[in-house]
């Protein structure tokens, strides 16, 4: 697609990257056919396409309205456009852009201003483990669209205290911890099981996705920039494979530092080593599959599986989940449709556009039912905090991370 850049934007590194994604678009709108927002709302601008458009036009010089500011907002960030995308177009990157720009020339009201900076300086805050403790405490007296957004307390059980010569680093992360911290145990557990040790690094907090997608990006890189000061040392020890994420939504984010830094001077090479150590846990799980076969006792119940968008489309990893686990005896599906869609969680996105949102979770909801006919799922089964909690909200089957349910099944 050809651009030409207004003046103001010729200078800026953030523009020239922008015009060279813009560049590699061909208009084929084959994107269009796989956005769950063009889906819902049958708008072109609500797709990837007209997205595009919108970002082309104010890049040229065009002045953005609160218009096109609604229609960038109104993206989920899902990436299942860059899945079906013939050319490569990284519309991630592109849209990340598209919004920081708007913002700075588009005023939002103060309302939506205030919910969105309590969210950015909120979900990563020391604060919000308390403040999540109180909201578990009292859970059955919150309006139940309060309790869709605090999932009950669940129990960690003990943490591994077994030293091994091999070692990855897990990330302590922001919401996690605080929401569900059964994951990160029962993680640490099925890694000690096959003879890896976790390691913790206590000032590695957010992995930087909520300030940066939202469009506080000079908070989110200084974010990144902490967690690479605080693994750094753990990092160059001796026998440390690895940092492995068990949230689909840091995994993508991390793997991304060494591109989002690639201009710090004091960074980019630590960026790079960093994104390059990053797995997702999910990518060990053929090693992890080989070394516990005959040590498990899978549930019997069918289980039904959903992908994260960050972990399907922002880290290309489809089917490893399944198949190890159905390796390892669980009856684990995927959805016999529409697999590839977004929940509506979408980080911060079930809160800033709840009705989309809310129908995107109860369409996914219908589709996972359907995955084994005549018999009801036991248990629906995810990769991410948000695509975990925001589902939970909407059935009484429970939602759990696959790592919950393969400690279990070694317990």
């Amino acid at each position: 697609m050809q651009t030409q850049l207004a003046p103001e934007y010729q200078a800026r590194e953030d523009g020239r990257a922008a015009e060279s994604i813009l560049r590699q678009c061909v208009h084929c709108g084959f994107c269009t056919a796989t956005c769950p927002t063009y889906q819902l709302l049958g708008d072109e601008l609500d797709g990837p396409r007209g997205r595009i458009y919108l970002i082309k036009q104010v890049l040229e010089g065009a002045e953005p309205t609160r218009k096109t500011q609604l229609h960038l907002d109104r993206c989920l960030t899902c990436r299942n456009c860059e899945s079906t995308c013939p050319s490569g177009v990284q519309y991630g990157h592109l849209v990340d852009i598209g919004r920081k720009i708007v913002d700075e020339k588009v005023p939002r009201p103060a309302r939506e201003k205030a919910v969105r900076w309590v969210l950015k300086e909120g979900l990563p805050s020391p604060l919000f483990g308390p403040a999540m403790k109180v909201g578990q405490a009292v859970r059955g007296l919150l309006p139940e669209s309060l309790q869709a957004k605090v999932p009950a307390a669940r129990p960690a059980g003990r943490l591994p205290g077994r030293r091994h010569a091999r070692k990855v680093i897990l990330l302590r992360g922001c919401v996690q911890p605080a929401m569900m911290p059964s994951i990160h145990a029962a993680t640490a557990r099925v890694l000690d099981a096959v003879g890896i040790e976790s390691l913790v690094a206590d000032n590695a907090g957010c992995c930087g996705a909520v300030k940066f997608h939202l469009n506080d990006q000079d908070g989110g890189l200084a974010q990144m920039r902490a967690n690479i000061d605080a693994w750094w040392p753990l990092v160059e020890q001796p026998g440390v494979e690895a940092l492995v994420m068990n949230a689909s939504g840091c995994g993508v984010t991390v793997k991304e530092y060494g591109h989002l830094l690639e201009h710090d001077p004091a960074y980019a090479e630590k960026a790079r080593r960093i994104s390059a150590l990053t797995r997702d846990l999910s990518e060990l799980l053929p090693e992890i599959a080989d070394a516990l076969q005959g040590r498990v006792q899978p549930p019997a119940g069918p289980l039904v599986f959903h992908p994260p968008c960050t972990l399907q489309h922002g880290q290309k990893l489809r089917g490893g989940v399944e198949q190890y686990l159905t390796r390892l005896g669980f009856r684990l599906r995927a959805a016999p449709r529409e697999a590839h869609l977004c929940c509506g969680s979408a980080g911060t996105y079930s809160v800033l556009q709840p009705e989309i949102a809310t129908t995107l979770r109860d369409r996914k909801l219908d589709v996972l039912a359907e995955a084994w006919p005549g018999e009801a799922p036991t248990a629906v089964l995810s990769a991410n905090i948000g695509c975990i909690t925001h589902l939970q909200s909407g059935t009484d089957v429970p939602v759990r991370h696959w790592v919950e349910l393969l400690d279990q099944a070694l317990a």
